[in-house]
């Protein structure tokens, strides 16, 4: 405020001295150059010559202004012709993998940008690709410092780029930032999803799903065999989180109860269940389970899993499972459970024709390993060591189906 107050004293002190020379010193310029003449007061042409300079640099910077902003607007300007080519080429870098060249050439053209944001992006990706991943996360803050509001679009690239990586950590954090910020955003959500299922993160996509569900993120089909598989592998993983049998028992009903009635239907999720019971040694229990979803909805996985756990009356397991032979009379899993269930009974003819006849429906290795055991016992060695052969080479050849890693390849 002092310094606005010296300035004004000043300008009145400088206007009256001026003031005072012009009434003193009025002066005069005369201009004569042939038959020209012009007169005037000094104070009149000094202002004029001011203005005259005023004009002129006036002048200088619009035309200037003009030439600079054409070059900007006008498309074919030898500006914007040099940073298309630049773009250009580092857009086609990026396409095909010549990653330091894009990188540098999209760098160029996203400083040169006043929207510079998709540009930053790319540039940030082939630095990562060439494991520069220093370069790239100061490609993307520069992004910031130049686009803030696009903090968003930022942030998900930059959790993909961990992501990809392996910087699994850091990429929860950076995705857990944003869902705070942005809790209905699809992409947030759908980034989520697949790093909980890379990490095998069961119980955060269990409650990540309402979520899924409520902003469509996967179409209803993909996001029910998700749920489905989620909540499957939560009750595989129940029983390890326990110290002891019991504590671990008490983990699986936890589990098991946070589902839904309709859930606890779920043939997969009944199987699940089922096979933790049986793997905690609660035999009856899992028996219990299996009978009454089958009871409910027949299914050959349940029936196949029924003949491997041991319920209080064998008798009585063996009559059920029988009576489901009525309508299922061709299911191979089933007549397999039957010739278990027989076995477990010293029902030995019978359990001989029922794994006969399950091998008659489809060659299979357990199937083949029941019956040579049965027949081993029986004293039937040589057809018994058939069946462990033929077993054997039916178990060969679904490893030989299954798929090897690369490196893993001849």
């Amino acid at each position: 405020m002092k310094r606005v107050y010296l300035l004004a004293v000043l300008a009145i002190v400088v206007a009256a001295a001026l003031g005072v020379a012009v009434a003193k010193h009025s002066g005069y310029v005369l201009v004569s150059y042939g038959g020209f003449r012009y007169q005037s007061g000094l104070w009149a042409a000094l202002v004029g010559l001011l203005a005259v300079v005023l004009v002129l640099w006036l002048l200088r910077y619009l035309v200037g202004l003009l030439l600079t902003s054409s070059g900007v607007v006008n498309p074919w300007s030898r500006r914007n012709r040099r940073r298309r080519i630049r773009l250009a080429i580092g857009q086609l870098d990026l396409a095909e993998g010549r990653w330091a060249s894009a990188q540098r050439h999209l760098h160029r053209a996203a400083e040169a940008e006043r929207h510079p944001l998709l540009y930053y992006l790319g540039a940030a990706r082939a630095a990562n690709e060439q494991g520069r991943s220093q370069d790239s996360d100061n490609l993307l803050e520069r992004a910031l410092e130049r686009q803030p509001q696009a903090e968003l679009a930022i942030a998900l690239t930059h959790a993909q780029l961990q992501m990809d990586r392996g910087e699994s950590d850091g990429a929860l954090e950076t995705l857990l930032a944003m869902q705070e910020r942005h809790p209905h955003n699809s992409q947030v959500l759908r980034l989520l999803q697949r790093l909980y299922l890379e990490r095998g993160d069961w119980s955060a996509l269990i409650r990540l799903l309402p979520d899924l569900r409520k902003g469509k993120v996967l179409p209803a089909t993909e996001l029910a065999a998700l749920e489905q598989r989620a909540w499957g592998q939560n009750l595989s993983l129940a029983t390890t989180r326990g110290e002891d049998a019991q504590s671990a028992r008490q983990a699986l009903e936890r589990a098991w109860q946070q589902l839904t009635a309709a859930q606890r239907q779920e043939p997969q999720l009944v199987l699940a269940y089922a096979e933790q019971l049986r793997q905690a040694g609660a035999e009856s229990d899992a028996e219990q389970a299996l009978r009454t979803a089958l009871k409910r909805n027949y299914e050959s996985h349940l029936a196949r899993l029924y003949g491997l756990v041991r319920g209080d009356d064998p008798v009585r397991q063996l009559q059920t499972a029988e009576g489901w032979l009525k309508d299922h009379p061709q299911d191979a899993s089933l007549l397999l459970t039957l010739g278990r269930l027989s076995l477990q009974n010293r029902l030995w003819g019978k359990a001989r024709d029922y794994l006969e006849s399950s091998l008659r429906m489809e060659r299979n290795p357990e199937a083949c390993a029941e019956l040579a055991r049965l027949l081993a016992g029986l004293g039937e060695t040589e057809r018994s060591n058939q069946l462990f052969q033929e077993g054997l080479g039916l178990l060969d050849e679904r490893l030989l189906a299954l798929p090897l890693p690369e490196g893993v390849r001849a």
